[in-house]
């Protein structure tokens, strides 16, 4: 699952980037609102961050842009006041929650998934392969009618491979979009997740629907 963070505050944005990226989440941050507003909407996410009081552009005028250029994604108001009418003025606009500073990481978490599961019904998106079958809303995976218990780097992997099933895709395409763009370390441990994934989804089940083409990346098909 992809999240945009438009948040001034350098430290609080980096805390927030480790902390989701630790529940699985891609991260992309812009700074300001200019750089939000760019990344909002030429680029898809499935939920925004939003920080309300930032210099130049602030977070409601940065709603008030994608909305008018009709960007549905649902989007966290995030600002340091506390008051009904900052709340209603969000609301208004086209926010979909509301949170203060400071705000506890868990009840963040609980309401970026509350969110995205929010728009699950309404896109209807199951991802299958063959019996192997994908819930991004609900984050459950089955082979049949058994049940599959991966982390949340081992889903978003998985998640990235079935949207291109059948295409042969790069460690350099899986890293930029299940790590994130800012992510500096070996292309390797992309293949050591492929190792968990292929002794989670296929070897228990005798399949080898996960394959590997070296040199060039990896292909999950039927």
């Amino acid at each position: 699952m992809r999240v945009l963070v438009v948040e001034d505050e350098a430290p609080l944005a980096e805390t927030v980037r480790r902390g989701l990226q630790q529940e699985g989440f891609v991260v992309e941050i812009a700074g300001n609102g200019l750089d939000g507003l760019w990344l909002a909407t030429e680029y898809d996410f499935d939920v925004i961050v939003l920080d309300i009081m930032m210099p130049g552009l602030s977070g409601y005028e940065v709603l008030r842009r994608i909305r008018a250029q009709d960007v549905t994604t649902p989007v966290l108001m995030l600002t340091a006041k506390n008051g009904d009418h900052e709340e209603a003025d969000a609301l208004d606009m086209g926010a979909d929650n509301y949170l203060t500073k400071p705000f506890s990481f868990v009840v963040l978490i609980a309401r970026l998934r509350a969110l995205i599961r929010r728009q699950a019904p309404q896109q209807r998106e199951i991802l299958t392969v063959g019996d192997l079958v994908l819930d991004p809303g609900r984050r459950t995976v089955c082979r049949g009618d058994a049940e599959i218990s991966l982390t949340p780097r081992e889903f978003g992997v998985l998640e990235y491979l079935m949207r291109r099933s059948g295409e042969v895709v790069s460690k350099t395409e899986i890293l930029h979009n299940v790590w994130d763009s800012h992510h500096h370390g070996p292309d390797n441990v992309v293949a050591v997740y492929v190792r968990y994934l292929r002794s989670k989804i296929d070897l228990p089940f005798a399949r080898a629907t996960l394959k590997t083409h070296r040199g060039v990346g990896y292909q999950l098909t039927d």
